[in-house]
């Protein structure tokens, strides 16, 4: 006889049933959002790199004002924007994560 100790029991995760004409496991559903969520991640993350990258060098149409106020404006509105795309992707992964949960507990038996 063994011990408990000398083979404990191993977890093994649950395996969906065999469909009845083949014997086979059915396919495993895509993860359609998954990958939107991940898409609209990366949109969002270029969004914002470009958006920085944008406010970078100097301005060349300062008007009257002279290059140090005008280059400190342009990077104030950089900041400003660059902060406005933070606050609509947090926004939007809001909206995502609230409209993924409804449609997870509409699934459920």
């Amino acid at each position: 006889m063994s011990s408990p100790r000398e083979n404990p029991p191993q977890w093994q995760p649950p395996q969906p049933p065999a469909s009845p004409a083949t014997g086979t496991p059915p396919r495993k559903r895509a993860r359609v959002f998954l990958w939107v969520f991940l898409a609209v991640q990366v949109l969002f993350l270029l969004w914002v790199i470009l958006g920085a990258r944008s406010g970078a060098g100097m301005p060349d149409d300062c008007g009257t004002l002279d290059q140090k106020i005008c280059n400190d404006a342009e990077s104030a509105g950089t900041a400003i924007g660059v902060g406005l795309l933070i606050f609509l992707w947090a926004a939007v992964d809001v909206i995502l994560g609230v409209s993924y949960a409804i449609y997870r507990v509409a699934k459920r038996p």
